[in-house]
């Protein structure tokens, strides 16, 4: 995925960008130190604006790396950001980093996936949960999002189903809103027509005798066991690269004794 630079003009983005964090004229202008008259005028192309300004108001506005080199584009300056793909040699220390991570959380699930939700590495907890997937959806490259709702995935296994994939679809119509993104628009529109299996209808996933959870979690069966987990989302701070910007670390915790019994019995 590369970034192009769009047939507008920086001025319009900018203030797109604004108007969906739902900021004012006058509020950016005395974030990025500036006034409310200059931002005004680099949004209708009276003014041009330098390329630190395009990088300061990309921050406060908090765009996305990608769409930073996008914005840089319009405004007729080089991209700022590289786009290093994972098998370069200088990405030697993050797969190291990765690594460590994903098999020290085990026998918990864990995984990182890109952009487009494509699996970049994962340990042998996701691969407990993939077990029995078959083979065609397993073929790389790995997508979470394919392989949790597809009816052939995980789907039929989800005990509550229907509020989790409310929660998949709604996760990414939040990136949608922040990644001019063709595959990832396309990706959306394949799993949200996934019908879903009668089986999930009046599945409310919870356990009996479950403890309260703080947060919605993941029922899924497995083996005939229901197991429940907590999912958290981590990113990385003050990413340099396109590729490290989009990488998410997603663990699962496990939200019940039950859950955790039965994952450390498979580790012993």
């Amino acid at each position: 995925m590369t970034t192009v630079a769009p047939d507008t003009g920086v001025g319009p983005l900018l203030r797109d960008w604004r108007r969906q964090r739902r900021v004012s004229q006058l509020e950016l202008a005395l974030r990025a130190d500036s006034s409310a008259r200059h931002i005004s005028f680099i949004e209708t192309g009276r003014a041009r604006p330098s390329e630190e300004m395009v990088l300061r108001l990309a921050e406060h506005l908090d765009v996305p790396v990608r769409e930073r080199n996008a914005l840089l584009l319009s405004a007729g300056y080089a991209p700022r950001y590289a786009e290093t793909m994972l098998d370069d040699p200088s990405m030697g220390a993050l797969h190291e980093g990765i690594n460590q991570l994903l098999l020290g959380y085990e026998p918990y699930p864990a995984l990182v996936v890109d952009g487009r939700y494509d699996v970049v590495a994962a340990n042998r907890g996701i691969a407990m949960l993939l077990e029995g997937v078959p083979d065609r959806l397993l073929t790389p490259p790995l997508n979470a999002m394919r392989l949790t709702l597809h009816p052939s995935g995980l789907a039929p296994r989800i005990r509550n189903l229907r509020e989790w994939r409310g929660h998949l679809l709604h996760q990414m119509e939040r990136q949608l809103a922040l990644a001019r993104s063709d595959s990832l628009r396309e990706l959306y529109e394949e799993v949200a027509a996934y019908p879903v299996p009668a089986s999930a209808d009046g599945r409310t996933g919870r356990v009996p005798g479950s403890v309260p959870h703080f947060a919605l979690p993941l029922e899924i069966e497995h083996e005939g066991r229901v197991l429940s987990f907590l999912s958290s989302i981590s990113t990385f701070n003050t990413p340099m690269d396109v590729t490290v910007a989009e990488l998410a670390i997603e663990t699962f915790l496990p939200a019940d004794p039950a859950t955790v019994a039965y994952l450390r019995s498979l580790a012993a």
